[in-house]
């Protein structure tokens, strides 16, 4: 995948939102280092190894653009219609496609063209398009769908406020919203965010550093902390992960509970980081 491609996902899908796309098959050896872990590009001439299913750095690049590059994204699916059912794994089982990104970030103009171009609503996209009729009959049939999460852990209500901070809503629609919003309040149940035990700045540093599982250049993850204070884990130029500290030395990905991140600590600083998913998968010493 070239640089130009790669910079244009970051960008797009925003770093507080990603993880680490692990999309081929992978080796384990049994010091818990993973060997393996790329896309696979085909090379000038040849189809990819996956065909006929979608060129995954099609797929990538179609549900990037989804959350806020509009053309970009418009230039993907108008040639190639099918594009706008596109699902992408950020990691972790964070499954997510181009429809949901644009519902999570309250781009009205960009659902109602995935929708036109074929795309599947959900509860989600009809949370942020102020649908109440269709929210409030979903969750009178299904109670208790309100507490599912959306992708990345993104709530219900989440969603629904989304569109209510977009400088473009005003008037009628502007009501509309703000009466789904009351109601999803008003359950006490839309807004239950994934649990996380309080973690000081000070504590965060602990972490902090460059962790590496392998000899090749992209064989490392990178724990930092992003724009929304949450410890973070990234891995080269691919978007990262908020993680959720779970216990003293535990932590999960936002939208992953079953994943476990665990830190080695010696003398107050971490020294290796083993992932398990749910069994022991990678193991990553801090260099």
């Amino acid at each position: 995948m070239n640089n130009n491609r790669r910079n244009f996902i970051g960008k797009s899908a925003i770093g507080l939102f990603g993880t680490l796309p692990l999309l081929s098959a992978h080796r384990i050896s049994p010091d818990l280092n993973m060997i393996s872990n790329h896309i696979i590009d085909p090379k000038p001439g040849e189809i990819s190894a996956l065909y006929p299913t979608t060129d995954p750095n099609v797929v990538r690049d179609v549900v990037g653009a989804a959350h806020t590059q509009f053309e970009e994204l418009k230039k993907l699916v108008d040639a190639r219609p099918e594009l706008a059912k596109a699902t992408w794994d950020w990691g972790f089982g964070d499954v997510e496609s181009a429809l949901g990104a644009a519902s999570h970030m309250g781009r009205k103009d960009i659902a109602e063209y995935l929708i036109k171009m074929g795309a599947r609503p959900n509860i989600f996209t009809y949370a942020m398009l102020g649908k109440l009729n269709a929210v409030k009959s979903m969750i009178e049939d299904i109670p208790g769908v309100q507490r599912i999460h959306g992708p990345h852990g993104f709530t219900l209500l989440f969603h629904a406020q989304m569109r209510l901070n977009r400088k473009n809503v005003a008037g009628a629609e502007k009501e509309e919203q703000e009466a789904l919003v009351a109601y999803l309040t008003s359950l006490g149940d839309a807004d239950i965010k994934d649990p996380s035990l309080d973690i000081t700045p000070e504590e965060q540093k602990t972490y902090f550093g460059k962790y590496v599982f392998g000899d090749t250049e992209d064989a490392y993850f990178d724990i930092s902390v992003n724009s929304r204070g949450y410890l973070y884990m990234s891995r080269g130029e691919y978007i990262g992960r908020s993680l959720l500290r779970r216990d003293t030395h535990s932590f999960a990905p936002g939208g992953a509970p079953s994943v476990r991140v665990n830190f080695e600590v010696v003398d107050g600083i971490a020294q290796s980081i083993t992932v398990h998913d749910p069994v022991p998968i990678v193991k990553a010493v801090r260099v």
